[in-house]
């Protein structure tokens, strides 16, 4: 098994909204929100007239899923319910080949509610649930052994169970000389632990992901060019996504810039970082140098954002995955 993931397995609602409906319900535009049980139910109740798409999701679920589209084999676990959606989500999971080692306890299976407004901002309401409570017990360390690549998100330091989980697979980094791949994921999650992201990806992270706006929190320092030659000096690997710019990939202490691919004007951005992980990581387990390796994700990153959810059918995939495959490593 190539990459294990510990992530939040989620059931997304995707629904189009207006500013209007963004502002009645008193959130942040274009950011994640997390919410308790009370506010996921207002929010539902209030798009109740609204027609709502559903899929199973989550940050580094998708990562996983799209990872296995394309024929790398993955690893997902994680905290769901003993209820229909927890039930739903491993069915899913079996008809995508993802293997599963998703923990049932007493909670909710999680949610997450994606906004999406007429300019293609998704603002993203989570209802962590079941997920809270997957802790280190949970862990197959024996799976996580066994990849190549161990990958994760800052999503997981919003709870101590889930902290520890990562910790413990971190702790067998050096006997199993497997990749490390962080996904920092979300810019709050930055300002509520940036001394502990800094310490995590200076002694145990090996690739880094991070939005032009997670760097700038931080570094402190609005250039992105500079951010990923800041973040590079911490970790072999460092990526800086800067929207339609492209992005920049710090690698040995050589920067690289890589162009966007496809189009400039989204259909729906929701995902859109996910994916772009999977693309990097699908081009290191062929082998392929950093800079091929960001041509690739940028070229999927591409792909998604031109339709809506976060995750590609099963025939897009296969088209994708023939295209990687006579297009890379000389695109």
């Amino acid at each position: 098994m190539a990459v294990y993931g510990i992530g939040n397995p989620l059931i997304d609602l995707l629904c189009f909204v207006s500013d209007e409906d963004i502002d009645n319900l008193s959130l942040f535009k274009g950011t994640m929100n997390l919410i308790d049980e009370d506010k996921r139910k207002e929010i539902v109740d209030y798009l109740k007239k609204k027609e709502i798409l559903y899929s199973c999701g989550g940050s580094c679920p998708n990562t996983m899923v799209t990872l296995k589209s394309l024929g790398v084999e993955t690893t997902l676990a994680g905290g769901i319910g003993h209820d229909e959606l927890g039930d739903m989500y491993k069915t899913r999971l079996k008809e995508l080949g993802v293997h599963d080692e998703l923990v049932k306890n007493d909670a909710a299976t999680g949610t997450s509610i994606i906004l999406v407004t007429e300019d293609r901002e998704r603002t993203m309401c989570t209802f962590l649930g079941a997920n809270r409570n997957f802790d280190s017990k949970d862990v197959n360390l024996e799976s996580a052994k066994k990849a190549d690549i161990f990958y994760f998100t800052g999503y997981m330091w919003d709870t101590e169970p889930q902290q520890r989980a990562i910790r413990k697979v971190l702790e067998v980094k050096k006997e199993c000389n497997f990749l490390v791949a962080f996904d920092i994921a979300d810019p709050f999650a930055v300002g509520r632990y940036r001394q502990t992201f800094f310490d995590l990806i200076n002694e145990s992270v090996d690739i880094v992901f991070a939005n032009s706006e997670e760097a700038r929190y931080l570094i402190d320092n609005y250039d992105a060019y500079e951010c990923a030659k800041s973040i590079g000096k911490l970790c072999p690997t460092a990526i800086v996504k800067n929207g339609k710019k492209g992005s920049f990939i710090s690698s040995n202490g050589k920067i690289h810039e890589i162009p966007i691919y496809g189009t400039s004007k989204p259909v729906d951005t929701t995902g859109a970082g996910d994916t772009y992980a999977s693309g990097f990581l699908y081009g290191i387990e062929k082998g392929y140098d950093v800079v091929n390796c960001g041509r690739i994700a940028s070229f999927l990153a591409g792909e998604i954002i031109n339709q809506i959810g976060a995750q590609f059918t099963i025939e897009r995939s296969e088209k994708l995955k023939k295209h990687l495959e006579e297009n890379f490593p000389t695109y």
